[in-house]
This record gives structure tokens, sequence and C-alpha cells, in this order.
């Protein structure tokens, strides 16, 4: 349903469905990225905090957008993606990063 909001709202659709969808593409994207990187908190901690953390980011881009007049929702849905996609990245490769050094450190321990 969020990639219908974000096609709809990209090929700048007449349908009904296009306001809804895009704005749960617009809360869902960036809070699925914010979750992957809060691994470590309890499930109730982290989906309250990957919401807050959505909502901060599309007022962020929304306030870029209307300060630099740029304002577009097909703008605003490409730079939502693209933060979105790079938080999603940064916290996977964050995650492989600190798996790589638990693993080392219990090789090491079983070594000694």
């Amino acid at each position: 349903m969020a990639a219908v909001g974000a096609l709809l709202a990209s090929i700048d659709s007449a349908s009904p469905l296009r306001g809804p969808c895009a704005l749960f593409f617009l809360l869902m994207a960036p809070a699925a990225a914010i979750g992957t990187a809060l691994r470590g908190l309890d499930p109730f901690g982290r989906v309250l905090c990957a919401l807050a953390g959505a909502v901060a980011v599309d007022m962020l881009v929304a306030q870029c957008m209307l300060a630099l007049h740029r304002w577009s929702i097909r703008g605003g849905v490409v730079a939502v993606t693209v933060l979105s996609l790079s938080l999603l990245l940064l916290g996977l490769f964050r995650q492989r990063i600190s798996g790589r050094r638990a693993q080392e450190r219990t090789t090491k321990t079983k070594v000694v």
C-alpha cells in the first residue's frame, strides 16, 4: 500500500486513493527505516520512536522545501524516499558491523 501511494503521488494520479496512500507512505517509509536501526529497544518503544522519527523526517523535508521555495508533492515523495533509504542502509550497515564485532569477540574468547 505504501508503494502504491508513492507511485500514485509520483505519476500525479487523480485517484481518490492518492492522498491516503501517499500519507501512509510518508509515515511508514521513514518509520520502517528508523525502526530497523532501533533493534535494541522493546517493541512498543521501537514503534513509538519510529513513528515520532517519521513525523520529524517528514516535517524536516517539508520545512526545507518551503524554505527553498521548491515545494512539490513529487519532490517531497522523492526526498522522503531518499532519506528513508539512506537511513535504512545506514542502520543495516551498522548492524552488520556490530554483528561482525560480536562474532570476533566470541571467537577470541573461545580461543583464549
